[in-house]
């Protein structure tokens, strides 16, 4: 069953849907989810991306930081292996990193944000809080504590 059709079972008849009913209901946020963390850090927006965080230390069982990890590892990665390349057409970043065109300009802005060097660094800190996450030398420091300290250290 669709979305939609969901929607349509608990919205009174002719009710245009809107993005609230679907996070009500269904409980996905168009603004709090892990494509707005990757887009927010790799803008360098600390404050959007700590908003997220916040959001999701709320709402841990929808969020688990090991997804948000996972997506920052290849993200940092492609950023990685864009700084290595020589040429950065964006059919060739678009191509060489196997994204659609339509975000090559957030990556080259990342790139531009977060020099390889910093990027290197990051990856070794997200390994750290993906190891932390699954309780190796953490003391159970819950998930939304080890997030915004990963942003700090990100952003920082």
């Amino acid at each position: 069953m669709t979305i939609d059709k969901k929607l349509k079972i608990v919205l009174p008849a002719g009710t245009q849907i809107t993005p609230e009913h679907i996070e009500e209901n269904i409980g996905i946020s168009k603004d709090y989810n892990n494509f707005e963390l990757r887009k927010a850090v790799g803008s360098r927006n600390a404050i959007k991306a700590h908003q997220i965080a916040k959001y999701f230390a709320e709402n841990p069982k929808d969020n688990p930081i090991v997804v948000s990890v996972a997506l920052l590892f290849g993200f940092f990665s492609q950023l990685l292996h864009l700084h290595g390349m020589s040429d950065k057409n964006p059919r060739s970043v678009a191509s060489a990193l196997k994204v659609n065109p339509y975000f090559v300009n957030e990556y080259l802005d990342a790139a531009r944000n977060y020099p390889m060097k910093k990027v290197s660094y990051i990856i070794g800190v997200l390994r750290e809080t993906d190891v932390k996450s699954k309780g190796v030398g953490a003391n159970a420091i819950p998930q939304g504590d080890l997030l915004k300290e990963l942003l700090v250290k990100i952003l920082g």
